[in-house]
């Protein structure tokens, strides 16, 4: 953690400022803190692997003892939540002379139908459709921004594969002027393994992204691969957030509010931690009149968005976004639907800011640039013969089809590449294909060693 973070937090449950308690536990550079004891006026609190760990709970009260009594690799491994087992796994994996890849280290963390979820995040639509509010927020503001985008072409060595290829849309537009998103720092809230906090963090004007989330293990895989770059904190969002007053520009909550039991406290603590001017995005809120995977417990929608009526909040039929995004390659927020108008819609997106300009159309800009490196999509077998890839699309589980079947309006059955894809893919090396295998997430850029 860098020593400027402590000045962002606060003990979630006396609200005062968080100090470093000089001990055996501290190891500490010029700016960062690798592990030490953090204290308030009620409490301690673990920062191990570079990560404060502000929940009052048995196994972070063990972690902190084992962290004192000077058995770091102990502490590490009680807050990754190992046994015995996934502990020798785990070591074997991070003492070899090879580094390991995520997807290695997801497998003995998160032994669950969650990994499945974490390894494919960056291509199932729910991610897709917030990467395109991210950057149409990111944009805001940008000349020539709100542009319609060029009609569609087909690539003909990727036709007739089975599933209509979305519309090219223009390259993303340098930034200039303001930005209604990510204009300062950004939280991510709930943010699992930072595949999200990966998208803020590459918005032109973002100054820094926290990513918060109350499980040890996915924070330690994000600051390893993901969002190196961000500062992650391990908190209960069921509790007041661990932050100053209007601190963050941009607060996106995706894909998790369902779950929180505190909707109401959680709600105003998300307005408390934005800044004036900021936006709350709220992604995938799964409505109570709609059906769902793993609902949680859900609200209707006039109930979500009753929690920030001071911000008059919109509502969109996430339905009615995909669509949009898929068949236009737009982004619409001009046109939101009323609470009593959403019907069955299974999930809706909130988007809540005093800045009125912000709810308009945004071009969805073909992911053409590559800040890690290229893989082929994980969902994809890849089989090389004669000078030509082969890649099948094979879902991890029937039920991972089912609850992520909208992939196959993007992910064709098959694809056919005249390029070794099986190891480094380069832009060039992908061939003239390259811009339509990235737009339809058949490769994607991935941070290094992903998978």
């Amino acid at each position: 953690m860098l020593i400027r973070t402590l000045d962002l937090l606060r003990c979630p449950f006396c609200g005062t400022r968080l100090s470093v308690l000089e001990n055996a536990a501290l190891d500490r550079g010029p700016d960062r803190i690798e592990s030490a004891v953090l204290g308030c006026e009620c409490c301690a609190f673990p920062l191990i692997a570079g990560i404060p760990v502000l929940i009052a709970d048995d196994a972070t009260r063990d972690a902190m003892h084992a962290l004192e009594a000077g058995r770091r690799d102990d502490a590490l491994h009680k807050l990754l939540g190992l046994d015995e087992t996934r502990g020798n796994v785990f070591r074997r994996l991070t003492s070899g002379d090879r580094e390991p890849t995520y997807r290695e280290l997801l497998d003995v963390l998160c032994p669950d139908a969650e990994a499945d979820y974490m390894l494919h995040r960056f291509s199932d639509p729910t991610a897709l459709l917030v990467e395109a509010l991210l950057d149409g927020l990111g944009t805001a503001g940008t000349p020539g921004a709100a542009r319609t985008p060029p009609a569609a072409t087909a690539s003909p060595a990727l036709a007739g594969a089975g599933t209509s290829l979305p519309p090219k849309s223009v390259a993303r537009p340098p930034a200039r002027g303001r930005s209604a998103v990510s204009s300062g720092l950004a939280l991510d809230l709930c943010g699992g393994c930072g595949h999200l906090t990966r998208v803020l963090l590459r918005q032109p004007a973002c100054a820094g992204a926290v990513l918060a989330d109350l499980h040890f293990w996915k924070l330690w895989l994000a600051a390893r691969f993901l969002a190196p770059e961000s500062d992650p904190v391990c908190c209960d969002a069921n509790n007041p957030l661990p932050f100053t007053d209007g601190l963050f520009s941009t607060v996106l909550l995706s894909d998790a509010f369902p779950y929180i039991w505190h909707k109401r406290l959680l709600a105003g603590e998300m307005q408390r931690v934005a800044t004036g001017d900021g936006v709350i995005a709220m992604p995938h809120l799964h409505s109570a009149h709609g059906e769902n995977y793993s609902a949680g417990d859900t609200l209707s929608p006039a109930a979500y968005a009753n929690l920030f009526a001071t911000l008059k909040p919109r509502l969109f039929d996430d339905r009615n976004l995909l669509n949009r995004v898929l068949d236009d390659r737009v982004l619409d927020l001009a046109n939101h639907t009323l609470p009593a108008a959403c019907g069955d819609t299974p999930s809706i997106t909130l988007v809540a800011s005093r800045d009125g300009a912000l709810y308009r159309h945004y071009p969805v800009a073909d992911p053409l640039d590559v800040t890690g490196v290229l893989v082929v999509n994980p969902l994809y077998r890849v089989d090389y013969a004669d000078g030509v890839s082969r890649l099948t699309l094979t879902f991890p589980t029937a039920e991972y089809e089912d609850e992520f079947a909208p992939v196959k309006r993007y992910l064709p059955a098959s694809v056919t590449v005249g390029a070794d894809l099986r190891n480094a893919i380069t832009r060039a090396s992908a061939g003239p294909e390259y811009a339509e295998l990235r737009r339809r997430r058949i490769l994607i850029d991935a941070p290094p060693r992903y998978c």
